[in-house]
């Protein structure tokens, strides 16, 4: 039987950041990934930060892969600018929330995880093999035994069983390692939130020009108001190289009270006028003569598609600074006219010869899902089970304060922490819960981002107030415009805030999160101090039957998915809230077709729910 010091189950960036840095540390540890390569799995929105905190330390992302990491990893765009968006109808008030977003930050980057992750487990993998260590892809952990001997043994799906001395568990908020050992409860839709996102293509400079950033800059966009549909949360959108991600995250208990399609929550963000105006593309429609006989049709769809794609690949590269140097350094133009003109005659051929059409709307690459912790309501206080220790969302651990949303950068600093506590406890040989399990809890409970967690942290809150200034107070209602008077005040405010962190979040949080603050406080304030938008089109998002046949599945026959109790409340709510519409009424019993489920876990407390088998499943070529 093969032994290893340590298994990290998960190859998300937490995972990933535990194995790096328990190979650096000495250690010899393996990581257990299901899907088919890093990367594949995982969905965020996302920002990818780095922070220094006043008060105490955080081990961030370059502290784990280098100094260099910034200009070596496959990051998107630096973000510069933080605004959130009051809508209601076509009008909209902007704040900018830059100084909220800089808050003790070193530094925040967009992130696309297929690419981000395939980065970090080359880094971490090359450190793992120097300890004897490495990434195992492809399979899934099925189970986990301790013998008569003490003996830890891990049974997958497609290994031989193999023995440990440690575990860490960093296979996210549907953690299966929690729900098999009864380290933990599944999370109840009051503890988590639903976040569906698009990925949208644009070009380079396009993006900059309609975002006003330069070629080093990227901005993030929230917006709350009628955009919300009348559910707690917010939609967001952030600038990549040359596409946006764009998504709606929403707390799943609001969603429950108020079933609605995940996918019409993402449209009614993307046919808002404002963002409509930032989205919009030209594309190609195809239109093939059906009088044509079925082998003429097959050829001229090929050639065109072809055309089409020559013509794309051009156009985005033309309107990229990096993507002109590169045909230009290759030899195939000499200059940005010569691609121009080229790039209008296969335009001209597209039209004249095929008949195809150039209309406004917008392109559409990508759709996925996934749930993500509220550690105000769900982190662990006891991370750990037996020699198993917990980190990032499989604990329960990430930041949803108001606007500041963190979840990459808490399971990186969660990562360090399990390391450090693994490497002492084999250093002495010594795995017992109150000697490694309590010790990594001890420095969990130090890290700032636990605190942040556990309390209203008042220097954020000056900031973010500071930056609500030019909203009359009177427009808000008196409930909250009394609220913010005290605010406005620095001994008022530090009063407010003690008493509020002495209660708890738990007492505050209906009147921090709730349809007013979220919904109707910015109506009102669009209404009356907001923009009109004149739209210059009306978008039309694909169907969610074609966003489910844009993506790529390894299918299982076997569903990793059972329904035991097809006529509860809980899955007659997921006939509507399941993002793909993997449930379905059928004589009134709640049914599943599994096949397009992008696990997203939605559905994870009203089943035995499992992840796919190695290899099987979703495929995410952004993530």
């Amino acid at each position: 039987m093969e032994t290893f010091d340590v298994a990290i189950v998960g190859g998300g960036s937490t995972g990933l950041a535990a194995l790096k840095h328990l190979s650096d540390l000495g250690k010899q540890a393996v990581l257990i990934e299901a899907g088919p390569q890093v990367g594949t799995k995982n969905v965020s929105g996302g920002i990818l930060y780095s922070k220094r905190p006043r008060n105490g330390k955080v081990h961030n992302v370059e502290d784990v892969y280098g100094s260099d990491f910034e200009a070596s990893a496959p990051l998107e765009r630096h973000i510069s600018k933080y605004i959130l968006h009051a809508t209601s109808g076509n009008k909209i008030f902007t704040l900018d929330l830059t100084p909220a977003h800089e808050y003790q930050t070193n530094f925040g980057y967009s992130v696309l995880l297929n690419k981000l992750n395939s980065w970090f487990a080359s880094v971490a993998s090359e450190s793992a093999e120097k300890q004897g260590g490495g990434i195992v892809t492809g399979v899934h952990v099925r189970d986990i035994q301790w013998s008569n001997e003490n003996k830890t043994l891990i049974h997958t799906d497609e290994l031989e069983e193999f023995q440990v001395k440690a575990i860490i568990a960093a296979d996210g908020v549907n953690s299966e390692i929690a729900y098999l050992t009864g380290a933990r409860q599944k999370f109840s839709p009051n503890e988590v939130y639903q976040g569906v996102k698009v990925v949208i293509r644009l070009p380079e400079e396009t993006i900059e020009e309609r975002f006003e950033i330069d070629t080093s800059e990227g901005a993030a966009h929230l917006f709350a108001g009628d955009v919300t549909l009348n559910h707690i949360g917010g939609g967001f959108i952030y600038t990549n190289r040359d596409t946006l991600s764009l998504g709606a995250v929403y707390h799943y208990e609001s969603l429950f009270s108020k079933p609605t399609e995940p996918s019409t929550l993402v449209n009614a963000l993307i046919q808002n006028p404002f963002v409509s105006e930032l989205i919009k593309d030209e594309v190609i429609t195809i239109d093939i003569d059906r009088e044509l006989s079925k082998e003429e049709q097959l050829r001229k769809r090929f050639a065109l598609t072809k055309l089409v794609k020559t013509f794309e690949e051009l156009r985005y590269s033309c309107y990229s600074s990096s993507g002109r140097t590169r045909l230009i350094d290759s030899g195939k133009f000499k200059n940005f006219e010569e691609m121009k003109a080229k790039l209008d005659s296969i335009r001209q051929e597209l039209i004249e010869k095929y008949n195809t059409k150039f209309v406004t709307n917008y392109v559409e690459l990508e759709y996925s899902a996934k749930l993500v912790p509220d550690g105000k309501r769900c982190r662990m206080k006891k991370p750990y089970h037996r020699n198993i220790l917990f980190v990032g969302d499989a604990a329960g651990r990430g930041i949803f304060i108001g606007p500041r949303i963190e979840g990459l950068n808490v399971g990186i600093d969660d990562a360090v922490r399990a390391s450090l506590a693994i490497s002492r406890s084999i250093d002495k040989n010594n795995f017992a819960e109150d000697y490694m399990g309590q010790y990594y809890t001890s420095l969990v409970e130090q890290s700032p981002y636990t605190r942040d967690m556990k309390e209203i942290d008042k220097e954020y809150l000056k900031i973010f107030l500071e930056s609500t200034k030019s909203i009359p107070k009177e427009i808000v209602g008196s409930r909250y415009g009394f609220i913010f008077k005290i605010m406005s005040s620095g001994k008022l405010r530090g009063l407010a805030v003690g008493i509020a962190n002495l209660l708890g979040y738990e007492k505050i949080l209906p009147l921090v999160e709730s349809e007013e603050t979220y919904v109707q406080v910015p109506i009102e304030v669009a209404l009356k101090l907001g923009k009109k938008i004149d739209p210059s089109y009306t978008p039309v998002p694909p169907s969610i039957e074609e966003r489910v046949a844009r993506l790529r599945y390894n299918d299982d026959p076997i569903s990793h998915i059972i329904v035991r109790e097809p006529e509860s409340e809980f899955l007659r709510k997921l006939v509507v809230l399941c993002p793909t519409r993997c449930y379905y009424h059928e004589d009134n019993k709640v049914m599943l077709q599994h096949e397009g489920c992008i696990e997203c876990g939605s559905c994870a407390k009203g089943t035995e729910w499992r992840h796919p088998r190695g290899e099987k499943g979703v495929i995410f070529n952004y993530g």
